[in-house]
This record gives C-alpha cells, structure tokens and sequence, in this order.
C-alpha cells in the first residue's frame, strides 16, 4: 500500500510525488510508463508512453517525435488525461494536465543530449510514424538531424490517487488550485 487513511495530506502528497520521480528515474519502476489520452479526432487516443522527468515544478516530461498522432492531436485540443499503476502497492494516479510541445527550443536540446545515441535514430526517421510501409525496415531509415525530436511537457491541474485495499479503498485529489491540498474522496 502506498497510502493509509490515518496518513496527513501532506505526507501522501509527498509519497505520491517520490514514486512519481521514482518512476523517471528507474526503468523498473510501474510508473515508468504511463497511459496517455488526448481527445483524438474522431475518438479519444490512448497509449503508453515513457516519464523521463517529473520536474521540481511538478510538470512530466515525455519525448516523441514531433510528426506523431499524439502531436496532431494536442495542437488541436491540449488537455490530456494521465493513468500510472503500481500493481504491488494496487495503487492508481490519475492527472488531468495541460500539454505545451517543445521542439527546436532550449528544453528539447537539452534532453536531446540525454538521449543515447542509440536511441536516437528513434526520432530521426526519414518517414512520418505511422506511415505505411512496405516492410519494417523502411521505418529504420533515419536522416541526419534531430529536427523532429520533441519533448510534451504535461503541466497538471489535478492528480487523484486511488488506493485499492481490502478494508476499503481509499481516494484523495490533490488540485493546483489548492496549492496541492489533499481533499479526500468518496472511492
């Protein structure tokens, strides 16, 4: 369990915010990929993506390339929902956030120089994602540059953690608007 009803507010909005960082900093870690859903044009688009940073500021950082139908999707409607699960603590947290995209900007060059180089040809493919190809190595022909790496940047407005238990469950949402005070829920 990551969370008790006798815990403060405070103490589990700390919890909370160390297993999120956690979940950046350890590739082993749940909360390491977390679902992902923006409105989509004709139906809400759900996938999994990787947390790379939770900033100081509480903002996640997650790299894609910027021709991605995730991309399309958040220039048109920014709101994005956020799903992590730790399926050993049976805990859920949900984040309604805002997104900002960062390409060619001091942020995504930053990040850039984290990216292995290995990993980089990940974001340098000659065609768009999602295009149809003939065979799978066409999608592994890269170009030279970085021009399309991208860094979605998920600012948050709520976060809900669910405790799952078997006395019962538990539920508190923390909002920005509150300065991150916890108010329990109803589960």
């Amino acid at each position: 369990m990551l969370l008790t009803s006798s815990d403060a507010p405070s103490k589990i909005w700390q919890t909370v915010l160390h297993e999120l960082r956690r979940g950046a900093l350890d590739p082993k870690h749940p909360f390491r990929f977390l679902t992902l859903a923006t409105a989509g044009t004709n139906f809400p688009q759900v996938r999994t993506v990787v947390l790379r940073e939770l900033t100081s500021s509480v903002e996640f950082l997650v790299y894609t390339d910027y021709r991605t139908s995730k991309v399309q999707d958040l220039l048109k409607i920014p709101r994005v929902s956020l799903l992590f699960y730790h399926p050993k603590k049976q805990v859920q947290v949900r984040v309604k956030a805002l997104a900002t995209i960062h390409v060619a900007d001091e942020l995504a060059e930053e990040h850039w120089k984290r990216v292995s180089e290995k990993r980089q040809s990940e974001y340098k493919s000659e065609l768009d994602p999602g295009t149809r190809i003939e065979k799978p190595e066409l999608g592994w022909e890269t170009q030279p540059d970085n021009a399309y790496f991208s860094v979605l940047k998920f600012s948050p407005l709520s976060i809900e953690v669910l405790q799952l238990g078997r006395e019962g469950h538990l539920r508190i949402q923390f909002d920005l608007t509150s300065g991150w005070q916890g108010n329990w829920l109803v589960p």
